[in-house]
């Protein structure tokens, strides 16, 4: 994956309570990180991917760029939750240019949007298993008025966007871009945002599954902020470890647990799903990734649940980096977080 400048790309997640934007060369030592910047925004801004007050979160990209020294103008970004849907669908077997052109027609019986309201892609992902006559093909619908929420934020930002990605395929990418996932192995990548959790389910390289939950680390901050009456600001503090005579450290760690408690509840049910659709398949391992998948009692608790291995991304594992400029204990510390961004890093500006 060899790109020079002209056809490099930031790589910029925009989350509900963090941004974050990295940028990747190529060099005789390898993939390497030349920028990685993170900015926390205010609650409310954004919430359940729907920007609400797109000046202030656009200053907010244009500080980050200027406090990291991050000059390039060429983004990828990515959407997820309910205005973006993913299915693994069958259809007759047919070229892709003609598949181009009857996708809405097939489109329509798995989207539940108007076909009209949304943008549209796809991927032919092979012949179908148990009918030689038809293809799996991997069907993406995410909602213009969405799409171009985030295009015009990016450009309000000074900003251009060159690839729109959806997160769990971002995930996915730097997790094949750093590990070997085993052509048959089923692998479970959860990522553990603010308000959303996604879950893709590959089989070797292949998304085979994939579902948002609207659960986060945002439910830790609001059972303190309840708790204690003290700010959101205030509670994500707290939830990182700052000390406060507010809150004992029982209270806290009860707190922590209850939450968990209810991720490991619904991530159970969305496997159990995959299960009743895939019977004989088994995941043996769940790779989690955003500011959840630092929570070491959630990690030890949906290992239990799931009988499965359960690990933390490292998105910079085959990624070279100036341990002059980046501390390996700062690269560690914020490797989690950083995944989507890292993901979207990798992209050059002619991907399809």
């Amino acid at each position: 994956m060899l790109f020079g400048k002209k056809d490099r790309l930031i790589g910029l997640d925009i989350g509900s309570r963090a941004i974050k934007a990295a940028e990747i060369s190529e060099t005789k030592r390898g993939s390497t990180l030349e920028r990685f910047g993170i900015i926390d925004i205010a609650p409310g801004l954004i919430e359940d991917g729907a920007i609400n007050d797109a000046e202030q979160v656009a200053e907010t990209i244009r500080k980050l760029f200027k406090n990291y020294g991050i000059k390039g103008n060429n983004v990828a970004l990515s959407v997820g939750g309910y205005s973006v849907i993913v299915k693994k669908i069958n259809v007759q077997s047919m070229p892709e240019d003609q598949l181009q052109d009857t996708i809405s027609f097939e489109a329509e019986q798995y989207i539940p949007f108007d076909i009209s309201d949304v943008n549209l892609d796809f991927q032919i992902l092979g012949e179908n298993e148990s009918n030689p006559n038809q293809m799996n093909v991997l069907l993406v619908a995410a909602k213009k008025e969405m799409v171009n929420d985030y295009v015009n934020l990016a450009q309000m930002a000074g900003l251009t966007p060159c690839i729109i990605d959806v997160d769990a395929f971002a995930l996915q990418n730097i997790y094949e871009f750093n590990y070997s996932p085993a052509e048959n192995e089923n692998i479970a990548l959860i990522d553990i945002g603010a308000s959303k959790t996604s879950l893709n389910i590959l089989k070797g390289q292949t998304s085979v599954f994939m579902r948002d939950v609207s659960l986060g680390c945002g439910q830790i901050n609001q059972k303190i902020s309840s708790l204690i009456d003290c700010s959101i600001e205030e509670a994500e503090q707290i939830k990182f470890g700052d000390q406060s005579e507010k809150i004992t450290a029982s209270d806290l760690s009860d707190i922590v647990s209850s939450v968990v408690s209810d991720w490991c509840t619904e991530i159970r049910r969305a496997l159990d799903f995959f299960y009743s659709t895939y019977p004989d398949e088994q995941i043996k391992k769940i790779v989690l990734s955003g500011g959840g998948g630092s929570i070491k009692e959630f990690r030890q608790l949906l290992a239990v649940e799931t009988s499965a291995e359960v690990q933390t991304i490292n998105p910079f594992e085959n990624i070279v980096y100036d341990e002059s400029r980046f501390e390996p204990s700062y690269i560690e510390r914020i490797a989690p977080q950083a995944a989507i961004c890292m993901g979207l890093s990798i992209r050059r500006v002619d991907d399809k």
